[in-house]
């Protein structure tokens, strides 16, 4: 299970739509529980990388976003929980790639984009070291 704030999926979203239609990205602060779950405490919006080159169907997190979220994170108390982007005009499931790359214990929120409106939001989790991915229950509150 996911916990992630209201307002924190509201910055999701208005990134993935600012975006379109190219892939945003981002990471997710805040604690892993190991009877609890996660709870994102923070969302760090993150340059997109591939938008560069003009991929509109990929994302590389920034890697000065990635060290600089750890250390804001690390002096915080929290850490990087996870990892956000958007499929444009595609449904919110885990491409090949975003298997291939997907870090063992993090989160990995997939925000649909369809003609620039999100549209749904699920959150993914490798299982184990299978090499898939499967859907974690959002649990969304307002603070």
């Amino acid at each position: 299970m996911i916990e992630i704030s209201v307002e924190h999926l509201a910055v999701m979203k208005k990134c993935a739509t600012a975006e379109y239609p190219h892939e945003c990205c981002g990471l997710l602060l805040g604690q892993l529980r190991l009877d609890a779950g996660i709870t994102v405490q923070r969302v760090v919006p993150a340059r997109n990388l591939a938008e560069a080159g003009r991929l509109a169907d990929r994302y590389v997190v920034d890697p000065r976003a990635i060290l600089q979220a750890d250390k804001e994170a690390r002096a915080a108390g929290m850490e990087i929980v996870g990892v956000y982007h958007s499929h444009p005009d595609h449904p919110a499931r885990p491409s090949a790639t975003d298997v291939e790359l997907a870090w063992g214990s993090c989160v990995y929120v997939i925000l649909s984009v369809i003609r620039g409106e999100a549209v749904e939001v699920i959150a993914w989790q490798l299982e184990g070291d299978r090499g898939v991915m499967m859907p974690v229950t959002i649990t969304s509150l307002s603070t």
